[in-house]
């Protein structure tokens, strides 16, 4: 089969499209024939090499965690799904023909793989986050780099728990901030007051890493109330960095109920093939992401 794979830490160019022998489903996993892989930061960080605890890699390595596809091995102890299925979930080196997961949920009807592939890692993400601020009914969450995967499923499930959002992005993203519910404004020099002209922040989600945590600070009163997914040095701030994921098979099934339900979407901005895996990181890491950037195999 076709994998993306490295076989030492750096930049894009150390990825490579390889043929790799298949993985198979163990006990309590699932295989799927990949159909569409989801391109998420901790994807390139990880190639980088940057110490992330949730996530120690053997080189060589494949690349990839999220995916959407048809299900084609069903491992020993595995119930309520069969060889066939549409599912979406986490795993492992989804990047690639086929992938061992080991969450998954069925699709929602009307939903298609590229679009499936785009929630597992991002709705856990933002379940747990919105929960670690520990933001209530009727407060309001800051959201700094509010237009990526992450932030479009937290100013959706925000909204849905009567939760106010401020979200920040750049000038080309604001009317899509507000058709998702957030009261929007830019980044950019000034972007501090701009957020104080729009009312009191109760908590705040950094989620770009651009060097804004002193002001999320600032604007919350209390380093408590702010977490950052992006920025490692959160921390020294006195700020948690969240890296470490909750229950992944909860998140889907939430995911699944949101999205079934009409009150989540997040829309595919760019698909690549998997021979442009690099160029995927490449943009990844770029930032001003509009929804999510997908693999299609």
């Amino acid at each position: 089969m076709k994998k993306v794979s490295f076989a030492e830490f750096g930049g894009p160019d150390v990825l490579h499209l390889i043929d790799a022998e298949e993985p198979h489903a163990g006990p309590g996993h699932i295989r799927i024939a990949v159909r569409a892989a989801g391109v998420n930061p901790v994807d390139w960080r990880v190639r980088e090499g940057q110490v992330l605890g949730a996530h120690p890699t053997k080189l060589p390595s494949g690349v990839g965690q999220d995916a959407a596809g048809v299900v084609d091995e069903v491992g020993e102890g595995v119930e309520g799904v069969a060889v066939g299925d549409h599912v979406f979930g986490e795993g492992a080196s989804t990047y690639a023909e086929f992938a061992v997961l080991s969450a998954w949920a069925r699709m929602p009807e009307g939903l298609t793989f590229e679009e499936a592939a785009g929630y597992p890692s991002v709705v856990e993400t933002a379940l747990r986050i919105i929960r670690e601020t520990g933001v209530r009914p009727g407060q309001t969450l800051l959201v700094s780099g509010a237009a990526g995967g992450v932030g479009s499923a937290v100013l959706q499930i925000a909204r849905e728990r009567g939760i106010s959002v401020i979200g920040t992005a750049g000038a080309a993203n604001q009317d899509y901030l507000r058709g998702l519910g957030a009261v929007a404004t830019t980044y950019g020099e000034g972007w501090v007051e701009r957020v104080r002209h729009l009312g009191q922040v109760d908590a705040a989600l950094d989620l770009s890493g651009s060097g804004v945590i002193r002001e999320l600070v600032e604007l919350t009163g209390d380093p408590r109330k702010v977490i950052s997914i992006a920025d490692l040095g959160a921390p020294d701030l006195g700020v948690r960095f969240s890296g470490v994921a909750g229950s992944v098979p909860d998140a889907l099934a939430e995911a699944a109920g949101l999205i079934s339900r009409g009150k989540l979407h997040i829309p595919v901005e760019k698909s690549y093939m998997l021979a442009e895996a690099a160029a995927a990181h490449i943009d990844s890491k770029a930032g001003h992401t509009r929804g999510r950037r997908v693999m299609v195999v």
